[in-house]
């Protein structure tokens, strides 16, 4: 594991605080403030035979070096096949760079921002054929999507991509202060997450809607399925975790169940995340064939500093206002 200011430091979030001292500095180390030393080193070393967990400190940097991944790493695997490349003496030879790349974004992060430290994009991302692309929102989903992706990198020879979300890194409560719910147990050794897996919270038979949404817009999202069963609106919340692979098929479930969605995306309108894709597979499905679908995403704009990100970002009252909206129009 390396990247800026993971090792001694533990990472300017503190998330790999204790490796360095476990581990040495053979396995945990600084490296330099440039991204793509930080991709190109992951690269060579994955064909050495390791497997990197290099950290990019702000999914923004990623931008800087995101040829490494895009034009080298990932695209490895397409220039070979296992079936259709052998090796001396027979043996099969397949070319990979399996690595798992952690990077801290998105935004919402309170007293620290401005574009450079709250990237609200993750386009550049899905764009790139191939990567594994996951999104953890609450921390044992976390440590059971790591081991996942781990295992994906190691057998698979995969790219992945663990993107984690500033602000929910230090997020202990979820309806009112002091409530403790979003603080959850630590998963036993021995359990994964499924890839492309989904979770949904609280679904029930009379169910009007289903909020689909991932990241930050998880934790929002919860919080106002809470407020609208007080108002007498029934939603039950579609959590993708992964991105790529996407659950398409169990949102279209879901959606089936409800005959509405809304998506919740907290990445750029402009195709900024991945809400256009996924209302693109649920209006070609003959089976969603008037279901009411809708999305509400971000500004198409940068992430300015303090309470002005409001002005940009999804708000909680945006995602009410458009599930009461929703629940309003009628199912054909």
């Amino acid at each position: 594991m390396f990247g800026e200011d993971v090792a001694k430091k533990g990472g300017v979030y503190h998330a790999t605080a204790g490796l360095h001292e476990r581990f040495g500095s053979g396995r945990v180390f600084n490296t330099i403030l440039d991204e793509t030393t930080i991709l190109g080193l992951a690269q060579g070393m994955a064909q050495a035979g390791c497997l990197p967990f290099p950290e990019i400190q702000y999914l923004a940097y990623l931008h800087n070096a995101i040829d490494q991944i895009r034009g080298e790493a990932a695209s490895l695997q397409f220039f070979s096949t296992a079936e259709s490349r052998r090796g001396l003496g027979g043996q099969v030879a397949s070319y990979s760079n399996p690595m798992v790349v952690r990077i801290a974004g998105l935004a919402y992060q309170k007293g620290f921002g401005g574009h450079f430290h709250n990237d609200n994009s993750v386009g550049a991302l899905l764009d790139i054929p191939g990567i594994v692309l996951g999104v953890p929102a609450r921390a044992d989903d976390a440590v059971s999507m790591l081991r996942t992706m781990t295992a994906v990198a190691h057998d698979h020879g995969k790219v992945c991509v663990f993107l984690e979300p500033i602000a929910l890194y230090m997020q202990k409560d979820l309806h009112d202060a002091g409530d403790g719910l979003w603080q959850f147990g630590y998963p036993s050794p021995e359990e994964t997450m499924p890839l492309g897996e989904g979770r949904v919270y609280e679904p029930a038979s009379d169910d009007q809607l289903t909020i689909v949404t991932y990241g930050n817009g998880l934790w929002m999202s919860l919080r106002v399925q809470k407020r609208l069963r007080k108002r007498g609106v029934k939603a039950r919340v579609f959590d993708l975790r992964w991105l790529m692979p996407m659950p398409i098929e169990e949102v279209k479930r879901h959606v089936r169940d409800t005959g509405r969605c809304l998506i919740v995306d907290e990445c750029r309108h402009n195709a900024g995340g991945p809400s256009p894709m996924l209302l693109t597979e649920l209006c070609q499905d003959p089976e969603l064939r008037g279901c009411v679908l809708r999305r509400v995403a971000a500004a198409d704009s940068y992430v300015p500093l303090a309470a002005a990100a409001n002005l940009v970002l999804v708000q909680e009252p945006d995602i009410e206002r458009a599930a009461l909206a929703i629940c309003a129009e009628e199912v054909r």
